[in-house]
Parts: C-alpha cells; sequence; structure tokens
C-alpha cells in the first residue's frame, strides 16, 4: 500500500474525521516516511476532494448542505449508468453465475449487519454492494468517479450516522437491482439504482448515513 492509499484510508475510515487538521509532520511521523510522498499524496487527495489546503497542512473536507446534495445527485447518475451496464452484461450473457451469487451476498451483508445494528458494518457492506455493482458494469471510470464520490460521502456523513429508520426498505431496494440486473434488464437497472440513491438523499438530513 503506498502512502496515498493509507492517507486516504486513515481520512475514509475516520482516524481523521471531517473537519480536522491534518499536518505533514503528523503524517510522516504516523506512517514512518518522508515529507515528500507524504505532500504528493495530500496534493491527489485535494484533488479527491477530501482534503483543502490550510495554513499549516490540510484540513479535512466536510461537505455543506448542498455539495453534498450535488454529490448524491451525481452518485445516483453514475449508479444508474453501472447498474444499466451490468444488466446489458448480463443480458448478453457475459456474467458468470458466480458473480451474481456474489451480488446477492453482499447484499444479505449489508442487511444482517443494518438490522443488527452494527452501523459501521452496515455501510461498509452497502459500500461494498454497490461497488461490486459497478464491477460487474466492467467500467473502470465509472467506478473510479463512484469511489471518489462514495468517499466525499462517507466522510461527510459519519458524525451523523444512525441507526437507519428504514431497514426493510432499503434491503427491497437492493432486491429490487438485483432482480433487474439478473433479468438482464438495463432499463428497469437503471431506474431501481437512480431511485435507490436519490431516496437515500431525501432521508439524508433524518438518519445520515450511506446506502
Amino acid at each position: 500500500m503506498d502512502v496515498y492509499d493509507e492517507v486516504r484510508g486513515l481520512i475514509v475510515l475516520g482516524t481523521y474525521p471531517a473537519g480536522q487538521p491534518v499536518t505533514e509532520l503528523e503524517l510522516c511521523e504516523r506512517l514512518g516516511v518522508s515529507r515528500t510522498p507524504v505532500r504528493e499524496a495530500l496534493r491527489r487527495l485535494e484533488g479527491d476532494g477530501l482534503v483543502r489546503a490550510a495554513r499549516r497542512g490540510v484540513t479535512v473536507v466536510e461537505l455543506d448542505a448542498k455539495a453534498l446534495g450535488d454529490a448524491y445527485l451525481v452518485r445516483a447518475c453514475m449508479e444508474a449508468l453501472t447498474a444499466e451496464s451490468a444488466a446489458r452484461r448480463q443480458r448478453a450473457g457475459e456474467l458468470p453465475p458466480a458473480s451474481l451469487a456474489r451480488l446477492v451476498e453482499h447484499a444479505d451483508l449489508a442487511d444482517q449487519a443494518t438490522r443488527q445494528g452494527d452501523l459501521l458494518a452496515g455501510v461498509r457492506h452497502n459500500r461494498a454492494f454497490h461497488r461490486y455493482v459497478a464491477t460487474l458494469a466492467d467500467n473502470p471510470t465509472a467506478s473510479q468517479v463512484l469511489t471518489r464520490i462514495w468517499d466525499q460521502i462517507t466522510v461527510s456523513t459519519r458524525a451523523s450516522l444512525t441507526a437507519p429508520a428504514r431497514p426493510a426498505l432499503v434491503d427491497d431496494e437492493h432486491r429490487r437491482l438485483i432482480d433487474a440486473i439478473v433479468a438482464g434488464d438495463p432499463q428497469q437497472a437503471a431506474t431501481h439504482a437512480r431511485a435507490h440513491v436519490l431516496a437515500t438523499m431525501t432521508v439524508l438530513t433524518e438518519q445520515g448515513g450511506e446506502a
């Protein structure tokens, strides 16, 4: 793992939460590396929208309400695209049964963690589910864009993370998306993916988190 990945992990996993200042010296001491790779990592992370330059080092970015809403709108469009692409690949016979079974497994793990009240595990498995849809789409560019957006949303919503008010509905939305992909129906897959993300955005102010 390079320095960029290590620093990104510290931010996304919450070691350095939104709004916290971070200095190059602190990161150098934590990671046991020189300032040059740390400085380059912070430059890349600034480009990712995860940190912004401060008087001493950087500050972890916390999106305001409008920026967070914008991020969810872009995420909705991108997830509709990857779901549509995954369904097209299924219709073309390009997805092996094991891949579809793995998608169901991700949904099962997300639902189980959420219902058990393990919020952090629920977020992690939800993200794994959506990431796997992107993997099935076989569109690396879309996956890269989504990773950046997911990171920004995760960092900005962690502090308000609470037990979902709609765990059964979230799982139902996941299953509808799976059904559309398995059926090889690109239009329905895109529709369900977009609706799911927009529904999450709608309840954001009430419960926080991501699904």
